[in-house]
């Protein structure tokens, strides 16, 4: 038995998500059918991260066991043959015995676009969130500096996420802007269910005046979701990098 690392990219557009879900189509769900012809079976294939519905990704990382002698670059080819084309397995190797994608992940990078032009670009619509309102990009700033560090993001996670320990770090937070765009990186050890999004739409506040950056402090001793800000959309966040 190997285990294999998979690094995917792909549209979260049409999926729910990552993961198995009772009704609509996962990402998961059709990587273990395009696997299960090499092994005569349905393999476990664990994510690293689990995206959610309309997320989509660039360097999603996964692990599988599979009963084959077949190089992995062809493994890689066999799948993609049977994927649609909105996902693809752009890397396959030999992984160590026991390598588990989700729970030897160190940590992860994501990005999330906002567009700021008046009119959306078509090429765009399914990947960023058309927010066109001017922003103070500075504020942004400064309000995401709080937010570096070890904290807790309880404030951040979404209601009935059930996760225990909320304690995060992040340890990048940038706001760039260029052209009609802004780009929010963020990079940590682990990101709670919506954190990411809590994160931006709260930013996204504070550089429309809504809050000031001095009130993150607040937010985060709150533990509270409802002292947060909105969610932001699904469709504008990207999961660029799993760390190892």
């Amino acid at each position: 038995m190997r285990t294999l690392k998979l690094t995917l990219a792909y549209d979260g557009t049409d999926f729910v998500g990552w993961q198995r879900q009772p009704n609509g189509v996962s990402v998961q769900q059709l990587v273990e059918e395009a696997c299960a012809p090499l092994v005569n079976a349905f393999p476990a294939v664990v994510g690293a991260g689990r995206t959610d519905a309309g997320v989509h990704a660039l360097g999603q990382v996964a692990s599988v066991n599979l009963e084959t002698e077949l190089p992995a670059l062809t493994v890689q080819r066999a799948i993609n043959a049977r994927l649609p084309a909105a996902i693809r397995v752009v890397d396959a190797v030999d992984a160590p015995s026991g390598f588990h994608a989700r729970f030897h992940a160190a940590g992860k990078h994501y990005r999330y676009r906002i567009a700021t032009a008046a009119v959306l670009s078509p090429f765009d619509r399914w990947f960023v969130w058309h927010a066109p309102e001017p922003r103070d990009v500075e504020a942004m700033r400064r309000a995401s500096r709080v937010l570096v560090g070890r904290h807790d993001f309880a404030s951040f996670q979404a209601a009935g996420a059930g996760v225990t320990d909320t304690v995060r770090t992040i340890h990048k937070l940038d706001v760039r802007e260029l052209d009609a765009e802004l780009s929010i990186d963020l990079v940590g050890d682990g990101f709670l269910r919506h954190m990411v999004r809590a994160i931006v739409g709260t930013l996204a506040e504070v550089g429309n005046g809504v809050r000031t950056p001095e009130s993150l402090a607040g937010v985060l001793a709150a533990r509270d979701r409802n002292a947060a800000g909105l969610t932001a959309p699904a469709c504008g966040l990207t999961l660029m990098e799993v760390h190892y």
